[in-house]
């Protein structure tokens, strides 16, 4: 084999190794790991217990029913800003250059990112399930409507991890890439995601109803519901449309670093 095919960018290689190297770290990093199991557990207790009392007899039947999609995407949200600050972390350690120097696939340390956030974060949708079920979370959805509402969550994480991703790259450091997450965090609090959007005052109505968080929070409630989704494509395309511009806006701003 010649030394050009040695040294020629290998993505799927590059993508997979980087996933194992970002996995490998937040393995090693027990403060991380248990942050990513207990923040559900504890997101989940407190919206049952805390603020379902309050919710009862506003049309949302079981507030468990209800809250649960709502939490999944919240958790989604804080996977996304958890990924802004490691590939910042990354930037400012010196890793990026030293890809650079190497015959690495440009996306590979970029998509080993996205694909190790979207398997952790699996762990906390897991963790939302076993509680929500330990509250008395009783779905109706078949297999079918299962595996839709799981994919539409996957979709919907890796889009907003790619958002995360671009973030990262964009700061001079963790720290900005924490501070500018912050909407990440904020916008499932103005949704559907906790409570139905005719309860919020008139004047954010209009906001909640037509931001991406709250047709994908619907479908999500419907398919485990199940029911048919009404705006499940709506859902999917602003998926769809957060990933294409969030992964641009990544590969450009890794551009810029060089």
């Amino acid at each position: 084999m010649s030394t050009l095919a040695l040294n020629r960018p290998r993505p799927l290689g590059d993508t997979v190794a980087l996933t194992r190297r970002n996995l490998r770290h937040a393995v090693r990093h027990v403060d991380n790991l248990v942050l990513t199991l207990a923040l559900p557990v504890f997101l989940m207790l407190l919206f049952v217990y805390c603020f379902g009392g309050a919710l009862r007899g506003s049309g949302t039947g079981a507030y468990v029913d209800y809250v649960v999609p709502g939490v999944m995407i919240l958790v989604a949200g804080y996977a996304a800003a958890m990924v802004a600050s490691q590939v910042a972390t990354d930037v400012q350690a010196g890793l990026v250059d030293r890809l650079r120097s190497m015959p690495v696939h440009a996306g590979g340390l970029l998509t080993g990112h996205v694909v190790a956030t979207v398997l952790i974060n699996a762990t906390s949708m897991a963790a939302v399930l076993v509680v929500a079920f330990l509250e008395g979370y009783s779905p109706a959805a078949s297999a079918g409507q299962w595996v839709l509402a799981l994919a539409l969550v996957v979709l919907y994480t890796v889009a907003l991890s790619w958002v995360g991703v671009a973030m990262g790259l964009s700061v001079s450091g963790p720290e900005a890439a924490t501070g500018m997450t912050f909407a990440l965090l904020f916008l499932p609090y103005v949704s559907s995601a906790f409570v139905p959007v005719a309860t919020l005052p008139g004047w954010l109505q209009g906001f909640a109803q037509h931001m991406p968080i709250t047709p994908v929070t619907d479908s999500v409630r419907a398919l485990l519901a199940g029911q048919h989704p009404d705006r499940l494509w709506i859902a999917v395309a602003w998926c769809v449309g957060i990933l294409v511009v969030g992964r641009a806006w990544a590969l450009l701003a890794w551009r810029r670093k060089a």
